[in-house]
Protein backbone atom coordinates (compact mmCIF):
# COMPACT_ATOMS: atom_id res chain seq x y z
CA UNK A 1 0.00 0.00 0.00
CA UNK A 2 3.08 2.27 1.03
CA UNK A 3 4.76 1.29 -2.37
CA UNK A 4 7.97 0.26 -0.28
CA UNK A 5 8.52 -2.52 -2.25
CA UNK A 6 10.69 -3.20 -6.13
CA UNK A 7 10.24 -6.65 -8.08
CA UNK A 8 8.37 -8.98 -8.54
CA UNK A 9 5.24 -7.93 -7.33
CA UNK A 10 2.77 -8.49 -5.61
CA UNK A 11 4.29 -9.39 -2.07
CA UNK A 12 1.64 -11.39 -1.40
CA UNK A 13 3.07 -15.28 -0.36
CA UNK A 14 6.88 -13.68 -0.48
CA UNK A 15 9.55 -12.39 1.56
CA UNK A 16 8.83 -8.76 -0.03
CA UNK A 17 11.80 -7.27 -1.67
CA UNK A 18 11.60 -4.05 0.19
CA UNK A 19 13.31 -0.96 -1.24
CA UNK A 20 16.77 -0.68 0.84
CA UNK A 21 17.06 -3.73 1.52
CA UNK A 22 20.82 -3.79 0.40
CA UNK A 23 21.47 -1.05 2.27
CA UNK A 24 19.86 -2.82 5.56
CA UNK A 25 22.08 -5.70 4.38
CA UNK A 26 25.85 -3.93 4.48
CA UNK A 27 25.14 -3.24 8.11
CA UNK A 28 25.66 -7.35 8.45
CA UNK A 29 29.53 -6.13 7.99
CA UNK A 30 29.44 -4.57 11.23
CA UNK A 31 28.34 -7.33 13.73
CA UNK A 32 31.07 -8.85 15.05
CA UNK A 33 29.66 -12.27 14.85
CA UNK A 34 29.67 -11.85 11.23
CA UNK A 35 33.03 -10.87 11.09
CA UNK A 36 34.20 -13.69 13.18
CA UNK A 37 32.18 -16.45 11.25
CA UNK A 38 33.36 -18.80 8.44
CA UNK A 39 30.08 -20.87 7.03
CA UNK A 40 27.17 -18.50 6.87
CA UNK A 41 23.75 -20.11 4.94
CA UNK A 42 21.36 -17.06 3.77
CA UNK A 43 18.05 -18.00 2.20
CA UNK A 44 17.85 -17.42 -1.45
CA UNK A 45 15.07 -14.95 -1.40
CA UNK A 46 15.87 -11.13 -3.30
CA UNK A 47 16.17 -8.51 -0.62
CA UNK A 48 19.14 -11.08 0.72
CA UNK A 49 20.43 -10.92 -2.62
CA UNK A 50 23.39 -8.23 -1.26
CA UNK A 51 24.18 -10.23 2.17
CA UNK A 52 25.01 -13.54 0.37
CA UNK A 53 27.46 -11.05 -2.00
CA UNK A 54 28.69 -9.61 1.72
CA UNK A 55 29.64 -13.57 2.51
CA UNK A 56 31.25 -14.39 -0.71
CA UNK A 57 33.12 -10.94 -0.96
CA UNK A 58 34.58 -11.76 2.45
CA UNK A 59 35.77 -15.35 1.84
CA UNK A 60 33.34 -17.19 3.75
CA UNK A 61 31.51 -20.12 3.23
CA UNK A 62 28.08 -19.30 1.46
CA UNK A 63 25.30 -21.94 2.24
CA UNK A 64 21.84 -21.47 0.26
CA UNK A 65 18.86 -23.68 0.75
CA UNK A 66 17.64 -25.73 -1.78
CA UNK A 67 14.39 -24.40 -3.30
CA UNK A 68 11.41 -25.79 -0.87
CA UNK A 69 14.52 -28.62 0.42
CA UNK A 70 12.64 -30.97 -2.94
CA UNK A 71 16.54 -32.09 -3.29
CA UNK A 72 18.28 -31.51 0.14
CA UNK A 73 19.03 -29.12 2.72
CA UNK A 74 21.79 -26.80 0.96
CA UNK A 75 24.25 -26.35 -1.38
CA UNK A 76 27.74 -24.51 -1.17
CA UNK A 77 27.97 -21.81 -3.83
CA UNK A 78 31.78 -21.99 -5.44
CA UNK A 79 31.99 -18.44 -7.38
CA UNK A 80 34.96 -19.17 -10.57
CA UNK A 81 38.18 -19.13 -10.20
CA UNK A 82 40.10 -15.82 -9.57
CA UNK A 83 36.04 -14.74 -9.39
CA UNK A 84 35.85 -10.44 -9.81
CA UNK A 85 33.60 -8.49 -7.69
CA UNK A 86 30.97 -8.58 -10.67
CA UNK A 87 31.13 -12.00 -10.92
CA UNK A 88 30.95 -12.44 -7.00
CA UNK A 89 27.63 -10.42 -7.74
CA UNK A 90 26.29 -12.66 -10.28
CA UNK A 91 26.52 -15.43 -7.92
CA UNK A 92 24.72 -13.67 -5.18
CA UNK A 93 21.72 -13.56 -7.45
CA UNK A 94 19.05 -16.47 -8.00
CA UNK A 95 20.32 -17.57 -11.08
CA UNK A 96 24.16 -17.36 -10.02
CA UNK A 97 22.80 -19.54 -6.88
CA UNK A 98 21.72 -22.28 -9.41
CA UNK A 99 24.84 -22.75 -11.76
CA UNK A 100 27.41 -21.81 -9.04
CA UNK A 101 26.39 -24.52 -6.45
CA UNK A 102 27.28 -27.80 -5.01
CA UNK A 103 25.03 -29.72 -2.82
CA UNK A 104 25.72 -30.68 0.32
CA UNK A 105 25.24 -34.15 1.66
CA UNK A 106 24.01 -35.16 5.13
CA UNK A 107 27.13 -36.96 6.70
CA UNK A 108 29.09 -33.39 5.37
CA UNK A 109 30.72 -32.39 8.66
CA UNK A 110 28.89 -28.69 8.13
CA UNK A 111 29.31 -25.64 10.96
CA UNK A 112 27.07 -23.25 10.78
CA UNK A 113 28.23 -19.95 12.49
CA UNK A 114 25.61 -17.64 11.64
CA UNK A 115 22.02 -17.60 9.84
CA UNK A 116 20.32 -14.96 7.78
CA UNK A 117 16.48 -15.08 6.81
CA UNK A 118 13.95 -13.11 5.26
CA UNK A 119 10.94 -12.43 7.09
CA UNK A 120 7.64 -10.94 6.41
CA UNK A 121 7.14 -9.51 10.44
CA UNK A 122 9.32 -9.37 13.50
CA UNK A 123 9.26 -8.04 16.31
CA UNK A 124 11.90 -6.75 18.53
CA UNK A 125 11.88 -9.11 20.86
CA UNK A 126 13.04 -11.58 18.19
CA UNK A 127 9.91 -13.13 17.09
CA UNK A 128 9.49 -14.01 13.63
CA UNK A 129 6.71 -14.44 11.08
CA UNK A 130 7.39 -15.85 7.97
CA UNK A 131 5.24 -16.49 4.70
CA UNK A 132 3.58 -19.42 7.13
CA UNK A 133 4.69 -22.16 5.37
CA UNK A 134 7.80 -22.99 8.14
CA UNK A 135 10.44 -23.23 5.58
CA UNK A 136 12.72 -21.53 7.60
CA UNK A 137 11.82 -23.35 10.89
CA UNK A 138 12.36 -26.74 9.00
CA UNK A 139 16.16 -25.59 7.56
CA UNK A 140 17.28 -24.91 11.08
CA UNK A 141 15.57 -27.49 12.89
CA UNK A 142 17.40 -29.99 9.95
CA UNK A 143 20.51 -27.95 10.61
CA UNK A 144 20.07 -28.76 14.52
CA UNK A 145 19.58 -32.43 13.83
CA UNK A 146 22.70 -32.64 11.42
CA UNK A 147 24.73 -30.62 14.04
CA UNK A 148 25.46 -27.95 11.77
CA UNK A 149 24.05 -25.45 14.32
CA UNK A 150 24.68 -24.92 18.13
CA UNK A 151 23.34 -22.88 20.22
CA UNK A 152 25.75 -20.11 19.61
CA UNK A 153 24.79 -19.86 16.47
CA UNK A 154 23.54 -16.10 15.77
CA UNK A 155 20.27 -15.38 13.58
CA UNK A 156 19.87 -12.61 11.74
CA UNK A 157 16.81 -11.51 9.85
CA UNK A 158 17.26 -8.62 7.20
CA UNK A 159 13.63 -5.97 6.81
CA UNK A 160 12.02 -3.03 5.97
CA UNK A 161 11.48 -0.95 9.36
CA UNK A 162 7.76 -0.92 8.81
CA UNK A 163 8.01 -5.04 9.07
CA UNK A 164 9.48 -4.47 12.41
CA UNK A 165 6.06 -4.96 14.37
CA UNK A 166 4.65 -5.98 18.20
CA UNK A 167 4.20 -9.98 17.51
CA UNK A 168 1.97 -11.47 20.83
CA UNK A 169 4.55 -14.28 22.81
CA UNK A 170 1.27 -16.43 22.09
CA UNK A 171 1.82 -17.01 18.52
CA UNK A 172 5.26 -18.98 19.20
CA UNK A 173 5.58 -22.16 19.52
CA UNK A 174 8.80 -24.44 20.25
CA UNK A 175 9.22 -25.09 16.45
CA UNK A 176 9.43 -21.62 15.65
CA UNK A 177 12.84 -20.11 14.80
CA UNK A 178 13.66 -16.54 17.01
CA UNK A 179 16.28 -13.92 16.21
CA UNK A 180 18.70 -12.32 17.48
CA UNK A 181 19.78 -9.39 15.27
CA UNK A 182 16.92 -7.46 12.69
CA UNK A 183 18.96 -5.23 10.31
CA UNK A 184 16.81 -2.77 8.63
CA UNK A 185 17.45 0.13 6.18
CA UNK A 186 17.70 2.87 9.54
CA UNK A 187 19.22 0.83 12.66
CA UNK A 188 19.83 -2.34 13.51
CA UNK A 189 18.11 -3.77 16.63
CA UNK A 190 19.78 -6.41 18.85
CA UNK A 191 16.98 -8.38 20.28
CA UNK A 192 18.03 -10.43 23.69
CA UNK A 193 15.31 -12.91 22.58
CA UNK A 194 14.63 -15.05 25.87
CA UNK A 195 12.89 -18.00 23.78
CA UNK A 196 14.81 -20.89 22.77
CA UNK A 197 15.53 -22.06 19.04
CA UNK A 198 13.90 -24.83 17.44
CA UNK A 199 16.20 -27.97 19.46
CA UNK A 200 15.67 -30.26 16.25
CA UNK A 201 12.95 -31.52 14.35
CA UNK A 202 9.29 -32.49 16.13
CA UNK A 203 8.41 -35.35 14.15
CA UNK A 204 5.15 -35.53 16.11
CA UNK A 205 4.20 -32.79 13.73
CA UNK A 206 4.65 -33.59 10.74
CA UNK A 207 3.05 -36.39 8.19
CA UNK A 208 3.75 -38.67 5.88
CA UNK A 209 2.94 -35.95 3.30
CA UNK A 210 4.92 -33.61 4.24
CA UNK A 211 8.21 -36.32 4.17
CA UNK A 212 6.63 -37.57 0.16
CA UNK A 213 7.30 -33.61 0.14
CA UNK A 214 10.83 -32.97 1.57
CA UNK A 215 12.62 -36.58 0.88
CA UNK A 216 15.73 -35.18 2.69
CA UNK A 217 13.23 -35.98 6.15
CA UNK A 218 13.02 -39.53 5.61
CA UNK A 219 17.19 -40.16 6.12
CA UNK A 220 16.75 -37.72 8.98
CA UNK A 221 14.30 -39.40 10.15
CA UNK A 222 16.23 -42.75 9.67
CA UNK A 223 18.86 -41.14 11.33
CA UNK A 224 17.24 -40.33 14.34
CA UNK A 225 15.44 -43.60 14.41
CA UNK A 226 18.69 -45.34 14.40
CA UNK A 227 20.14 -42.73 17.38
CA UNK A 228 17.32 -44.25 19.43
CA UNK A 229 14.96 -41.27 19.55
CA UNK A 230 11.02 -41.08 18.75
CA UNK A 231 10.06 -40.35 15.47
CA UNK A 232 6.35 -41.13 15.41
CA UNK A 233 4.46 -38.96 12.95
CA UNK A 234 1.78 -37.16 13.22
CA UNK A 235 -1.17 -39.58 12.14
CA UNK A 236 -3.50 -37.93 9.57
CA UNK A 237 -7.17 -37.62 10.13
CA UNK A 238 -7.99 -40.85 8.35
CA UNK A 239 -6.06 -42.64 11.20
CA UNK A 240 -8.17 -41.08 13.53
CA UNK A 241 -6.15 -38.21 14.89
CA UNK A 242 -6.81 -34.66 14.53
CA UNK A 243 -3.27 -33.28 14.57
CA UNK A 244 -3.92 -30.92 17.52
CA UNK A 245 -4.50 -27.38 17.25
CA UNK A 246 -1.36 -25.82 16.48
CA UNK A 247 -0.52 -23.28 13.34
CA UNK A 248 -0.35 -25.71 10.17
CA UNK A 249 3.35 -25.53 9.31
CA UNK A 250 5.07 -27.12 5.89
CA UNK A 251 1.34 -27.79 4.07
CA UNK A 252 -1.42 -26.43 2.56
CA UNK A 253 -3.43 -23.29 3.10
CA UNK A 254 -5.29 -23.99 6.51
CA UNK A 255 -8.49 -23.50 5.27
CA UNK A 256 -7.81 -26.54 3.15
CA UNK A 257 -9.62 -28.73 5.81
CA UNK A 258 -12.09 -26.40 6.14
CA UNK A 259 -12.86 -26.87 2.35
CA UNK A 260 -12.67 -30.10 2.40
CA UNK A 261 -15.14 -30.88 5.01
CA UNK A 262 -17.51 -28.51 3.27
CA UNK A 263 -17.61 -30.31 0.07
CA UNK A 264 -17.71 -33.34 1.60
CA UNK A 265 -21.19 -32.30 3.29
CA UNK A 266 -22.34 -30.93 0.46
CA UNK A 267 -21.54 -34.42 -1.38
CA UNK A 268 -23.38 -36.32 2.01
CA UNK A 269 -26.64 -34.22 1.36
CA UNK A 270 -26.62 -35.71 -2.33
CA UNK A 271 -26.11 -31.66 -4.14
CA UNK A 272 -24.68 -31.12 -7.49
CA UNK A 273 -20.81 -31.96 -7.15
CA UNK A 274 -18.72 -29.34 -8.14
CA UNK A 275 -17.46 -28.22 -11.72
CA UNK A 276 -14.08 -28.23 -12.57
CA UNK A 277 -11.91 -26.11 -14.87
CA UNK A 278 -8.65 -27.00 -16.15
CA UNK A 279 -5.54 -24.68 -16.53
CA UNK A 280 -2.99 -25.75 -18.49
CA UNK A 281 -0.04 -24.40 -20.17
CA UNK A 282 1.16 -21.85 -17.27
CA UNK A 283 4.20 -20.47 -18.05
CA UNK A 284 7.65 -21.60 -15.70
CA UNK A 285 7.57 -19.13 -12.77
CA UNK A 286 4.50 -17.87 -12.15
CA UNK A 287 3.58 -18.07 -8.74
CA UNK A 288 0.07 -19.41 -7.59
CA UNK A 289 -0.21 -15.73 -5.75
CA UNK A 290 0.11 -14.37 -9.28
CA UNK A 291 -2.50 -16.80 -10.83
CA UNK A 292 -5.35 -15.99 -7.54
CA UNK A 293 -4.79 -12.12 -8.94
CA UNK A 294 -5.54 -12.45 -12.21
CA UNK A 295 -8.56 -14.88 -11.18
CA UNK A 296 -9.63 -11.86 -8.73
CA UNK A 297 -9.17 -9.35 -11.80
CA UNK A 298 -11.73 -11.42 -14.23
CA UNK A 299 -14.21 -12.09 -11.49
CA UNK A 300 -13.39 -15.97 -11.11
CA UNK A 301 -12.86 -16.62 -7.73
CA UNK A 302 -13.30 -20.35 -7.12
CA UNK A 303 -14.21 -21.98 -4.40
CA UNK A 304 -11.00 -24.53 -4.64
CA UNK A 305 -7.52 -23.81 -6.43
CA UNK A 306 -5.36 -27.14 -6.51
CA UNK A 307 -2.21 -25.76 -7.72
CA UNK A 308 0.08 -28.13 -9.54
CA UNK A 309 2.97 -24.81 -10.14
CA UNK A 310 6.06 -28.06 -10.85
CA UNK A 311 3.45 -29.44 -13.88
CA UNK A 312 2.32 -26.22 -14.92
CA UNK A 313 -1.23 -26.62 -13.87
CA UNK A 314 -4.06 -25.97 -12.20
CA UNK A 315 -7.74 -26.86 -11.22
CA UNK A 316 -10.16 -24.74 -10.41
CA UNK A 317 -13.39 -25.82 -8.68
CA UNK A 318 -17.03 -23.76 -8.91
CA UNK A 319 -20.48 -24.32 -7.29
CA UNK A 320 -21.98 -25.48 -10.38
CA UNK A 321 -22.20 -25.43 -14.48
CA UNK A 322 -23.41 -22.61 -14.77
CA UNK A 323 -20.37 -21.10 -12.09
CA UNK A 324 -17.74 -22.93 -14.39
CA UNK A 325 -19.21 -21.18 -17.49
CA UNK A 326 -18.77 -17.80 -16.87
CA UNK A 327 -15.54 -18.62 -15.34
CA UNK A 328 -14.73 -20.28 -18.69
CA UNK A 329 -15.54 -17.16 -20.28
CA UNK A 330 -14.18 -14.77 -18.16
CA UNK A 331 -10.69 -16.82 -18.44
CA UNK A 332 -10.77 -16.75 -22.35
CA UNK A 333 -7.34 -14.83 -23.83
CA UNK A 334 -6.11 -15.25 -19.97
CA UNK A 335 -2.34 -14.77 -20.38
CA UNK A 336 0.41 -14.85 -17.62
CA UNK A 337 3.59 -13.81 -17.90
CA UNK A 338 2.85 -13.14 -21.46
CA UNK A 339 2.32 -16.25 -22.34
CA UNK A 340 -1.40 -17.44 -23.10
CA UNK A 341 -3.06 -20.39 -20.68
CA UNK A 342 -5.33 -23.04 -21.48
CA UNK A 343 -9.19 -23.35 -19.50
CA UNK A 344 -11.15 -25.93 -20.65
CA UNK A 345 -13.72 -28.43 -18.44
CA UNK A 346 -11.12 -31.27 -16.56
CA UNK A 347 -11.13 -34.13 -18.81
CA UNK A 348 -14.61 -35.96 -16.57
CA UNK A 349 -16.76 -33.20 -16.82
CA UNK A 350 -16.06 -31.89 -20.59
CA UNK A 351 -18.41 -35.28 -22.14
CA UNK A 352 -21.65 -33.78 -20.39
CA UNK A 353 -21.32 -30.46 -21.01
CA UNK A 354 -24.43 -28.69 -21.48
CA UNK A 355 -25.36 -26.60 -23.68
CA UNK A 356 -25.63 -23.66 -22.19
CA UNK A 357 -22.28 -24.00 -21.02
CA UNK A 358 -20.59 -24.58 -24.12
CA UNK A 359 -22.47 -21.42 -25.18
CA UNK A 360 -21.31 -19.14 -22.11
CA UNK A 361 -17.94 -20.87 -22.80
CA UNK A 362 -17.42 -20.23 -26.51
CA UNK A 363 -15.60 -23.75 -26.43
CA UNK A 364 -15.70 -26.48 -28.79
CA UNK A 365 -17.28 -30.14 -27.50
CA UNK A 366 -14.22 -32.10 -28.77
CA UNK A 367 -13.01 -33.31 -24.99
CA UNK A 368 -9.47 -32.48 -23.95
CA UNK A 369 -6.33 -35.15 -24.73
CA UNK A 370 -4.81 -35.85 -22.17
CA UNK A 371 -6.31 -34.29 -19.66
CA UNK A 372 -6.95 -36.09 -16.08
CA UNK A 373 -8.41 -35.16 -13.12
CA UNK A 374 -6.65 -33.51 -10.54
CA UNK A 375 -4.28 -36.14 -8.22
CA UNK A 376 -2.99 -34.90 -4.51
CA UNK A 377 -3.64 -31.08 -5.43
CA UNK A 378 -0.77 -29.13 -3.90
CA UNK A 379 -2.61 -25.82 -2.68
CA UNK A 380 -6.15 -24.47 -1.80
CA UNK A 381 -7.66 -21.40 -2.72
Amino acid sequence: AENLANFPRPVHNRIPNFKGAAQACNSLQALPEFRCSTAVKVNPDRPQEQARYLTLDAGKTLLVPTPRLRTGLFNKIVPPQGASKADLHVCSTSQGVKEYSVPIGLDAKVEVDLVVVGSVAVSPKGYRIGKGEGYADMEYAMMVAMGAVKPSTTVVTVVHDCQVVDISEELIESHDLTVDYILTPTRVIKTDCTLSKPQGIIWAKLDADMLDKIPILKKLRELERKSGKDVSLKKSPEEGETGGGSRNHLTSDPSQQTEKARVTERGAAGQTPVTTIYLGNIPAGVRVSELKCALRERDAVPLRLSWQGAQRRAFLDYADRAEAGRALAALRNLALNGRSVNPELARSQSANRKPELRAAAGISDKPPEGRGQRHDPQGVW
